[in-house]
């Protein structure tokens, strides 16, 4: 009994281990990407295709991506990615495809990002300040003063004066 128990056990931690395989993005179907044709397909071919892009270029709308990654999750430990895959379709001013390019992982590019902080005017408030500084800053009507001042709320009051 205490061997069950024991293997039992074992089997739950070790199979706690095992890592998650998540896929994000586009995923082919029996239509692959590889099947479109620089010169022959159109936007609307390639639409009715592979459906929607995951997204279209930035600054030149005519380049349609196909993003697809597998990233594997273990325990508390970072997710990292397996595999990507992007499908970058060019179409020209007639909106025909006029180029087909495919990437991998390995064309990625590491980018280091920035740490600067773009320094604001002013000063910066304590926990206390925040927390009690609209102490004293009550709309003026709640207070009985001008409704019409700064700070006040305006429009009629609900007695019609």
């Amino acid at each position: 009994m205490r061997l069950a128990l024991l293997a039992a056990a074992s089997a739950l931690v070790v199979s706690a281990c095992n890592p998650v395989m998540r896929s994000h993005g586009y995923v082919p179907n029996e239509n692959l990407p590889q099947d479109i044709e620089a010169g022959t397909d159109d936007k609307a071919s390639v639409m009715e295709r592979l459906g929607n892009p995951s997204t279209t270029g930035v600054f030149e709308t005519d380049t349609w991506y196909y993003i697809s990654s597998t990233r594997e999750e273990l325990a508390y430990f970072k997710p990292k990615t397996r595999s990507r895959r992007i499908v970058a379709i060019e179409f020209d001013d007639g909106g025909t495809v006029s180029n087909v390019e495919e990437y991998d992982l390995a064309d990625g590019r590491n980018v280091n990002l920035v740490g600067r902080e773009t320094p604001t005017r002013g000063r910066e408030l304590t926990i206390l300040e925040q927390l009690f500084g609209n102490i004293g800053r009550l709309p003026t009507e709640q207070l009985g003063g001008d409704r019409n001042l700064p700070g006040g709320a305006g429009g009629p009051r609900p007695d019609g004066s």
